[in-house]
């Protein structure tokens, strides 16, 4: 006899109750007040909060403190307008405000469209000791070599395996300066490129200074869809394909397992390599990371790896490794570029990626940035139910804000920054057309007291809009 199965949690039964009686409720009913809802019920208080907390987590419900609790606006569906990006392709005069996404806010406005987190979250103590170690050295000031400090490569290849050698990485300025050598490696001038929509601004960007062609493959909250991606590469003719799988870039997607193998083998039918940006692989909060693409396929796979949002903005020290052909020409564009990256950064980075305090140091950047994101999701609800999170992130710093059919995204964030709080337009993030109005909101830069304050003014600049 197989045993029972445990007794669902009160609020679970209770949620379950309201939602079946919000069916024949109009949009901006109010709910009976907790009291009656515990009496009528016959369940505690807290019961009550926890269940209408549910409700409104799954956008329901509206509460409003001090005022109640309402039948939140029925949600319509979206239209599937991914083919059309593929068939549009990129727009006759894209805008990319690449360089306002560069540089931090203004003096006196909130930073809540930086990418980095705020100094009480790097790890300056660490690489202000490991500059004082360094400094000393007086080698550190010697010419390097081209493809970057051996012990720093060798931290690379190391956390990437998969049969990776230290000869397999060249150490570059940046993540910009890889891109741009990946990019510039494996397309020539007025090749297509497809790359994922929305993605990073910045690697837009590259890709059109140098000549090249974004075409816009759609993504949804399981990553690039595939059925896409190999129509992108049928019609386009594309060798190259760039993507973030892990907590993309403003989507913060994560690519499924399944969709995983199959990208890889669409990219194999095609004869094309895959550029993978894996910025943010040590900003997992749910779970341990899945492996990179290029531990799957190493041959087809040029890998990006960058530190600055787990160490700190200056510390521009980032690494691109590929095999074969592509990683010798790729080697080859660094020494004409910069000849070298500068010996100073790249030991203070080997020491501080290295140190013993680096896990405990991790652990606490995740821990508080999983406290921002809950906090702001939070207010969000409670102040701005009208803008839907495109998906509920489980790591980086980015919220990608779905806004209301009809609304302006350029002229929302252009509120915002009258408003004292800095925001981004969704559509810099796309390579072709904007599949609706986002905006790109990040906890990175303020703690919870300043989200409270960014998203209250953001709520009022975005109420008063005509």
């Amino acid at each position: 006899m197989s045993p029972e199965a445990p007794p669902q949690p009160a609020h679970q039964t209770l949620a379950q109750q309201l939602r079946e009686n919000l069916r024949g409720l109009e949009p901006g009913t109010r709910l009976p007040a907790v009291r009656e809802l515990v009496a009528r019920y016959g369940v505690s208080p807290v019961t009550v909060h926890k269940a209408l907390r549910q409700l409104a987590q799954q956008g329901l419900v509206v509460v409003r403190p001090g005022s109640g609790t309402y039948v939140a606006e029925r949600r319509i569906a979206q239209e599937d307008y991914g083919w059309q990006e593929v068939a549009l392709g990129q727009p006759p005069d894209p805008t990319t405000g690449i360089r306002e996404l560069m540089g931090p806010a203004k003096a006196g406005m909130l930073p809540l469209g930086e990418a980095y987190p705020d100094r009480s979250l790097t790890a300056l103590k660490e690489i202000q000791a490991a500059v004082r170690r360094v400094a000393r050295r007086l080698e550190v000031w010697d010419w390097a070599p081209a493809e970057g400090l051996e012990s720093l490569r060798s931290v690379v290849a190391g956390e990437l395996g998969a049969g990776f050698t230290s000869r397999d990485v060249q150490i570059t300025p940046g993540a910009q300066a890889a891109l741009s050598t990946a990019f510039r490696a494996l397309a020539a001038p007025g090749s297509p490129i497809l790359m994922e929509s929305p993605t990073y601004p910045g690697a837009i960007g590259v890709a059109r200074s140098l000549g090249l062609n974004p075409i816009p493959v759609p993504v949804d909250a399981q990553g690039v869809r595939p059925e896409l991606l190999q129509e992108a590469f049928a019609k386009s003719g594309a060798r190259v394909f760039y993507c973030q799988p892990l907590h993309a870039n403003p989507s913060g997607a994560v690519l499924s397992p399944e969709r995983r193998k199959t990208v890889l083998r669409v990219a194999e039918a095609a004869g094309a390599f895959v550029v993978e940006n894996d910025y943010a692989r040590e900003l997992s909060f749910e779970a341990e990371a899945p492996p990179p693409l290029a531990a799957l396929e190493p041959s087809r796979v040029v890998y990006i790896r960058s530190f600055s949002k787990t160490t700190a903005p200056g510390l521009r020290v980032a690494a691109v490794v590929a095999k074969g052909p592509a990683g010798s020409r790729i080697r080859s564009l660094r020494v004409l570029d910069d000849h070298f990256v500068s010996l100073l950064l790249q030991e203070v980075a080997v020491d501080v990626l290295t140190a013993p305090s680096r896990r405990t140091h991790l652990q606490r950047l995740r821990a508080e940035l999983r406290r921002r994101r809950d906090a702001a999701l939070e207010l969000l609800r409670e102040l701005l139910p009208q803008l839907r999170p495109w998906t509920i992130p489980t790591g980086s710093v980015f919220l990608w804000l779905r806004l209301p059919e009809g609304w302006d995204d350029v002229e929302a964030s252009r509120r915002a920054m009258l408003a004292g709080v800095q925001v981004f337009p969704g559509r810099i993030f796309f390579p072709g057309e904007p599949s609706g109005p986002f905006l790109r909101l990040s906890y990175a830069a303020v703690g919870v007291e300043g989200l409270r304050e960014g998203i209250t003014r953001l709520a009022e600049a975005l109420e008063a809009r005509g």
